[in-house]
């Protein structure tokens, strides 16, 4: 629960590309009221209609769900408060979309002898010779695994949520680098360049002079022919 939407579409964009599903409120209540189970609650402290400890406090009450504080707050007792109340980690803003996912996977890995193992879904497939596995961060090409620095990965991964959508070079920047980012765009240019490389055959990626970048899943004949796709930007 997140009340800053920048922050928490940032964020619910980096859950995704890393093969979480995601249910965003932006209220204590509305958190409270929620009745299925989550294996996660990432809870911001300053909520517009209650303390997030008070909800802490209620989520630990009810059950031993996993509770990571993601707060702006720096204070040393706030955080002991929160970890006193029942939370099982604590991330103080500004943080990385990586930083909150490895300490997710931290605290399901600790809760597992208290839970049943949750089923693994299975890589997406793209074409014929693609497969992404979110939950491992690993891509494959024909069957072979495809070494992709991070970045890499979390670019394949944005542009294949919706393959052939037109993708704007400000929409990756703030999904792939964060809204933070004050880095020169010319990064995105050198990753998309390393992407066409690696995973010729298997997608295309156009430039739209002007916009951003559109992936395309490369079909049937055309696969294996080392057509990399795109133009100049």
């Amino acid at each position: 629960m997140e009340d800053d939407e920048p922050v928490a579409e940032s964020l619910r964009r980096g859950l995704l590309r890393y093969g979480f599903e995601v249910a965003w409120v932006t209220t204590g209540a509305a958190a409270l009221s929620h009745a299925e189970p989550y294996d996660v609650v990432l809870l911001d402290l300053g909520l517009p209609d209650t303390d997030g400890l008070d909800v802490c406090r209620t989520l630990r009450e009810r059950g031993d769900v996993p509770i990571i504080v993601i707060s702006a707050r720096s204070d040393e007792t706030d955080r002991v408060v929160g970890l006193e109340l029942g939370a099982d980690d604590y991330v103080s803003k500004p943080f990385g979309v990586r930083e909150v996912i490895a300490r997710i996977r931290a605290v399901m890995r600790r809760m597992q002898p208290r839970t049943a193992p949750a089923a693994e879904a299975g890589p997406d497939r793209y074409g014929e010779l693609l497969t992404i596995d979110r939950k491992a961060a690993r891509v494959r090409l024909n069957g072979e695994e495809v070494a992709l620095a991070p970045k890499e990965y979390d670019l394949l991964a944005f542009l294949t949520e919706e393959p052939g959508a037109l993708m704007s070079r400000e929409q990756i920047m703030e999904a792939v680098w964060d809204a933070n980012w004050f880095g020169p765009t010319k990064t995105l240019d050198v990753h998309v360049a390393a992407l066409r490389r690696k995973l010729a055959g298997a997608i295309t990626i156009e430039a739209v002079r002007g916009v951003g970048f559109r992936l395309e899943i490369v079909k049937g004949d055309r696969a294996g022919t080392g057509d990399s796709g795109g133009g100049p930007s």
